[in-house]
């Protein structure tokens, strides 16, 4: 029989952090669940604590592969995945007991593709929980995200989403498989929002999402470099859909967020290598008329200067 979900769980070097995570899932209220462990050739003691689990559940399933990137063991989780939904669950992060059961009966009573919750940003030092604010989405309602595109400007927080399995399989939804842990859930999540038909998002927050591991990101100039390269798959992705008028000029917009925040990120001497992959995009854009449709003159003016003039954006607090 077809578990209701199944929760997917990466797992590289995060031996502080696992068994909190565990116990999190292990212990949801709704009890049909299938939970795989795809252990990304960890070289801690996370091997060890996955086997340990799996003998004490026999609802886990533990796969222990070479080390692959987190695109790698994503797609690894999505193949041995057997259940009607998908959730996943980052291993250093940790979900509410009542998470699946909310997210499920949501779906099952409103025929979603996808579900989504919010989710608070937690912090180890302190225990502290921020509430991530999500309030500029449409929530409570049945949508498809291609009439309402605010679902795409969220962050993909891919992990605060159950998906019908039949959403990933019919559109052959798979995560890029570059090295690292860098940003492979921004063309995932794209790709899961320009095929949903019916999105629904609720208000309560349900997972606690770790920002201070860290091992979790490092500022270099390679992992700012991976993001053009899942944005170089959501247009290769979105090309191929009937919707590709309307996605091209939402593409734009998504991507200069991103863009911006991983800009401010890097230390000065990396700035301008990125600003000039990110300034012959948006000539690309420009030329084929994709720059308008959601951005302020404000926000036009900046990208046409960063396109055509990247060094007068370089310069831009001494000018």
């Amino acid at each position: 029989k077809m578990a209701k979900v199944s929760v997917i769980i990466p797992i590289y070097n995060v031996e502080k952090y696992l068994r909190e995570c565990l116990d999190s899932v292990i212990d949801q209220t709704l009890k049909d669940i299938e939970i795989i462990l795809v252990d990304d050739g960890s070289p801690d003691n996370c091997p060890r604590i996955c086997d340990e689990y799996a003998q004490k559940d026999n609802r886990i399933k533990v796969i222990h592969k070479e080390n692959g990137g987190y695109g790698s063991a994503m797609n690894v989780g999505l193949d041995n995945a057997t259940g009607e939904y998908i959730g996943i669950v980052e291993s250093d992060d940790f979900a509410e007991k009542v998470m699946f059961e909310r997210l499920y009966s949501l779906a099952i009573d409103n025929d979603l593709d996808i579900a989504r919750c919010q989710y608070y940003e937690y912090k180890t030092k302190d225990n502290s929980d921020t509430l991530v604010d999500s309030s500029w989405v449409i929530q409570n309602m049945v949508y498809s995200p291609m009439d309402d595109v605010t679902p795409f400007m969220q962050a993909p927080a891919i992990w605060s989403n159950i998906v019908k399995r039949e959403l990933i399989a019919k559109n052959n939804i798979r995560f890029l498989e570059t090295p690292g842990a860098s940003y492979q859930d921004t063309s995932f999540a794209f790709k899961l929002y320009a095929c949903c038909n019916r999105f629904m998002m609720i208000n309560d927050a349900l997972l606690h999402y770790r920002i201070d591991n860290a091992n979790s990101s490092v500022n270099s100039l390679e992992k700012a470099n991976y993001v053009t390269i899942e944005y170089a798959e959501i247009e290769r992705f979105a090309k191929k859909l009937p919707t590709y008028k309307k996605l091209k000029k939402l593409i734009p917009k998504i991507k200069y967020a991103c863009y911006k925040w991983n800009y401010e990120r890097l230390t000065p001497n990396l700035k301008y290598e990125f600003l000039l992959n990110m300034s012959k995009e948006y000539r690309k854009h420009f030329k084929e008329g994709c720059v308008g449709k959601y951005f302020g003159t404000k926000s036009i003016i900046k990208l046409f200067i960063i396109a055509f003039f990247p060094i007068l954006y370089k310069n831009r607090r001494t000018l």
